[in-house]
């Protein structure tokens, strides 16, 4: 017998254990959560139990994937307890309706920006469309200011909330987008961009660049050719298709060397 959301809990806890073998996050912390319908259009929310990375080292089980009703906030299925943080994931999933994914994680590189509040500069082609990356003002984990900033920046940011990453001041990193491996795809090129703007932190430092460069430009210069991030829609199933049956001709219209159907032969 299946759980409930079964797929989705599947490739939830498989891209956990992913992103924690790959240092996107590590052991201090880090949740993420997809937001689901079920047959009649009513909002669920799959999250990441507490100490997903403190004791199970993002090793989860698909049951251990919590299923909360995004309308009442109570937990209806799954093993372990649902984390402090599950007020910001809520807050940021009512600030707009085409978030379906939202990642806190502690990547390391990404980290470094965000404890020293400073916004990332955003210099690589891969990231350019995320625009801006901003730090948020501090606000201390798991509490309800914290929740509420969120909330409010990404309210005024308005449908670029459904593709967006923001820096949480000492925190770490927050991830909004319409996909969960969208999202995951956001946290790597992120991590590369955070490292390669240090380094040319360090070149401008030392007088061998005069700003962030970025596509043969300033890096603060628009750059056009970008497309948007790619939205998914509604994904083509596949439809199981009999196979055609033998065809029941008689033996004397087949041609020279043509086997005849088992059914046909006399």
């Amino acid at each position: 017998m299946e759980m409930m959301f079964q797929a989705e809990r599947d490739d939830l806890a498989h891209t956990v254990r992913v992103m924690f073998d790959r240092k996107d996050t590590n052991v201090a912390g880090g949740n993420m959560s997809v937001k689901v319908f079920d047959e009649q259009e009513h909002p669920y929310i799959l999250m990441t139990p507490t100490f997903m990375s403190e004791t199970y080292y993002s090793e989860l089980h698909p049951a251990q994937i919590l299923v909360i009703d995004a309308e009442t906030g109570q937990k209806i299925d799954g093993v372990g307890d649902v984390t402090r943080e599950v007020n910001m994931h809520e807050k940021a999933y009512n600030a707009h309706p085409g978030i379906r994914c939202v990642y806190h994680s502690h990547a390391e590189e990404s980290m470094f920006w965000a404890t020293a509040g400073l916004d990332m500069p955003n210099v690589t082609e891969a990231t350019r469309e995320l625009g801006r990356i901003r730090v948020l003002p501090f606000a201390p984990a798991t509490s309800m200011e914290l929740a509420n900033t969120v909330y409010k920046a990404l309210k005024k940011i308005g449908d670029k909330a459904m593709e967006n990453v923001f820096l949480l001041d000492s925190h770490g990193i927050l991830i909004t987008s319409t996909d969960l491996h969208i999202a995951a795809r956001i946290m790597e090129t992120l991590e590369w961009n955070a490292r390669i703007a240090y380094q040319q932190a360090i070149f401008i430092k030392l007088g061998l660049l005069d700003d962030y460069h970025s596509c043969g430009q300033n890096y603060q210069k628009p750059y056009k050719e970008v497309p948007p991030i790619a939205v998914p829609g509604i994904p083509i199933k596949a439809k199981q298709v009999p196979l055609p049956k033998n065809p029941q001709r008689p033996a004397s219209e087949m041609q020279p060397g043509e086997v005849a159907p088992a059914s046909t032969v006399k």
